[in-house]
Formats: C-alpha cells, structure tokens, sequence
C-alpha cells in the first residue's frame, strides 16, 4: 500500500456516508471539526467533497464548496498520514479543485501547508487566530435570547452582509443542528448579531460571532459560553480584528491554533468588522 503511486489513486465525489471517515482524519490532525457538521456542509453544496482511493480504501480528502457563481471555499485536505509524500494530496486537489469552475476560492489554510498554497495562486488576506479557554457562567445580557425558526430570514440577510456569499441551505442546517445552539441580540427589534455554538470532538466552537459592536459581540459572547459553562471552548478569531482579539483575551483566553485566510482573487464587499469569530475553518 505504501508504494502505491498517485496514478493508482481514483478521486470521485465523496457522499455524507463518507463524512465520518473525514472529519475522523481531521479530528487526528487536532482540528477540532463538530461533532455534527456534515449536513450543513453537505446542504450547502453535495457535490463540493472529494475522497481519493486506493482499491477502494479511502487515503485521501479535500472539499471545493460553491457559494453562488463567484465564490468557493476549499477545506478539509487531508492526506493519511502513512500515505503522505506520494503525489496523493496534489492530484485530489487537481482533481477537486476543477469543481469552482472559475470561482475565486478562498481557504483557511494551515501553517505548514501555506506555501504550497501560495504556488497554487492563494494569496494572504489575512491572519486567523484559535482561542481556547474554560467558558464561564453568566446570565444573558440585555437583548440577548436563543434564536428559533422564526428568526432564520432575519439571520439570513445579517449573515449574507458579513460573507463573501449568500450561504442560506448551510445557515437553515447550522441554526439547527443537534447539539448546535444559537443566540442573536436585538435592539428596539433590529437584528444587532448573531452566533452559534457547537460541541466539537476537542470541546465545544463559537462560529459564526457576527456582531454590530464589541458590546454586541460581547453580549453575544457570554451567552454562547455560558451555553457550555466550566468546559474547554474555542473561537477563531481574525487577527486584524483587534476588538475581537480583545474580546478573546479579556475572557481569559489565549491562543492555541493559526491558520491563513487566502483567496485565489477578489470577493464581494462585506462588513468584516462585524466578524468577531470565523463559522469554521472547513467552510468559511
């Protein structure tokens, strides 16, 4: 099996049947992906997951998921560790990457994989630092409440201002999904932010935190963590967003994971100041 060479490998689409073998690798490569994130990924584009094969057994892993016709995102590239160094990973993503068919693509990319990228055509926008700490108890501040279905359309539009793409089959999976919890805060019945909480296989992630003002993000902030009050919670922040590294740190956080955001070329216009933590690293 070691020996075998790329021209053995035979890449098709991968199907949610197959999630569990992905998000397995990326749990082992200390990524910390949900306990519950196939759904979502998959609803938003079934077509965007690839797995790679050698007489049938998986070796090797990425997604190419369409947002619209301008905007992909690539995650979860992953090689088995005992296959690695054999050409495996680069025809995957040659093979994968055919499937944003133009698109700028964007990725969070790992540190040891961020030049490779750089060849490939990804440029830095920027920084994006994990935080990790015990999340504390706290009573939900003003305007702060657990959002439900009736709140999806709202959600939806304050979601579509803060990413490059409109994203609303993944958001009615992510408000959703077991185990997921979300809250928004409103002001005089003006959506101000939203975010989601989830159990992961290392602990518990915040993503999305979107939010108008530190003061929002911070309201936001409390009631996510208090959601899993006394464990191990992690949030990916941007770095160049120092009110939202601010938040982090000032909740006793520190740092414990970098990854790259790059782009392939332009995205559309979107208020990143409000984006105090990342939805997640596979999917943007």
């Amino acid at each position: 099996m070691t020996s075998a060479a790329p021209h053995d490998l035979v890449v098709t689409q991968a199907t949610l049947a197959d999630w569990p073998v992905i998000s397995a690798w990326a749990a082992a490569e200390g990524w910390n992906p949900g306990l519950s994130d196939g759904p979502a990924f998959f609803a938003q584009d079934p077509d965007g997951f690839f797995l790679g094969r050698i007489d049938g057994e998986p070796v090797s892993a990425i997604s190419v998921v369409t947002y619209g016709p301008d905007y992909a995102f690539l995650g979860c590239y992953l090689v088995r560790p005992d296959l690695r160094g054999h050409g495996h990973g680069l025809t995957t993503w040659k093979t994968a990457l055919a499937h944003a068919e133009g698109r700028t693509v964007g990725l969070d990319g790992v540190v040891a994989q961020q030049d490779n990228y750089r060849q490939s055509g990804f440029e830095l926008a920027y920084r994006t630092v994990r935080f990790t700490g015990t999340a504390p108890a706290a009573e939900p501040a003003p305007g702060v409440r657990r959002a439900g279905l009736a709140d999806l359309a709202a959600i939806t539009a304050y979601d579509s201002a803060c990413q490059p793409a409109d994203r609303p089959r993944f958001l009615a999976e992510w408000l959703a999904g077991p185990g997921h919890r979300a809250c928004l805060r409103q002001n005089g019945g003006r959506l101000t932010g939203y975010g989601v909480v989830r159990p992961g296989h290392d602990g518990p992630r915040i993503g999305p935190l979107f939010a108008d003002t530190a003061d929002d993000a911070r309201a936001l902030f409390t009631a996510l963590a208090a959601e899993f009050a006394g464990e191990q919670i992690a949030i990916d922040v941007p770095e160049p967003h120092t009110a939202a590294v601010a938040l982090a740190e000032q909740a006793g956080f520190q740092p414990s994971f970098e990854t790259a955001r790059m782009y392939t070329g332009p995205v559309r216009p979107h208020a990143r100041e409000r984006v105090f933590g990342v939805t997640t690293l596979e999917l943007g």
